[in-house]
């Protein structure tokens, strides 16, 4: 899934490992000690979970500990997370040479991300046409289609077009019109996220309609929550994505990460659809 999976890179002299091009700490033996420092920060991100949780329960436990440790935990996993991808796949990306079956590889690991990702929404939906089979409306509902919505749904179908005119481009080796609409792409993917955390805002704080207003509530936070955690990541790539290019990375036969991200932002943009006719215009038809 990582935006700067692009080629899986041949064993280097002196017996390293790859896909690094060389080891750090330098002479320890390993490719890559980055992994270490990812787990590392996730172990301590869980623990911050935990001492959030048991901050209520403990007075050994100050208030603060919980969301401090889990920030820290957070810093660390990202860092370590960037270290190991840019060791592994941007550093010396014009200097390494090109697998076929490792590209295949890649696209394919995506492809299984993607299924087991169509899984965990399917669990989500599963749950919600489950409460949808009872008495409906389950509760007082507050206007879910609304224009934020169809402004929503139109930036996420845009981006989509964007993306697959940048990557066109890209392929037809107009590279001035790659970057200008990944970098459209990108903005719009931002301002999506943007829109999304508007809208929770008008539902807490101005309606009131929260994660305990019931089991609706649940499934629509649930699947909602979840599709924008996707976004989010997803402009995350497109950054990446858009960082390398403008320093210079990409080329025609040369584009995995544009490939590999492109799956992903095109799968949201599908589930995203989805969702606004289940869980939007859906919620409100009474049978």
């Amino acid at each position: 899934m990582e935006a700067a999976s692009d080629t899986a890179s041949e064993g280097s002299e002196g017996g390293e490992h790859a896909p690094a091009e060389r080891d750090w700490p330098a002479g320890e033996g390993e490719a890559s000690w980055w992994p270490f420092v990812a787990a590392a920060g996730a172990g301590v991100l869980y623990l911050g979970f935990g001492l959030l949780l048991l901050g209520g329960s403990f007075a050994l436990v100050p208030p603060l500990a919980g969301p401090v440790v889990a920030a820290g935990g957070a810093g660390l996993a990202l860092v370590g997370t960037f270290g190991w991808l840019y060791q592994a796949f941007v550093a010396d990306f014009w200097t390494r040479t090109i697998d076929g079956e490792g590209a295949s590889g890649l696209r394919f690991a995506m492809l299984l991300f993607l299924v087991t990702d169509v899984a965990t929404f399917g669990a989500g939906f599963t749950y919600y046409f489950f409460i949808r089979a009872g008495a409906w409306p389950p509760a007082s509902l507050p206007e879910l289609l609304s224009s934020l919505v169809l402004v929503n749904t139109a930036i996420l179908l845009a981006s989509s077009l964007t993306l697959h005119v940048a990557h066109a481009a890209l392929e037809d080796g107009d590279r001035r019109r790659f970057l200008a609409f990944l970098s459209v792409t990108f903005l719009l993917g931002v301002a999506f996220v943007a829109g999304q955390v508007y809208e929770y805002y008008e539902f807490v704080v101005k309606e009131g309609f929260t994660l305990s207003e019931g089991i609706f509530a649940s499934a629509f936070f649930g699947l909602t929550g979840l599709h924008s955690l996707h976004v989010a990541l997803g402009a995350l790539l497109l950054g990446i994505v858009l960082a390398r290019a403008l320093a210079g990375q990409y080329a025609a036969g040369r584009d995995l990460s544009v490939t590999t991200v492109s799956m992903y932002w095109h799968f949201v943009d599908a589930v995203w659809v989805i969702l606004v006719a289940v869980l939007y215009l859906g919620a409100s038809v009474t049978v």
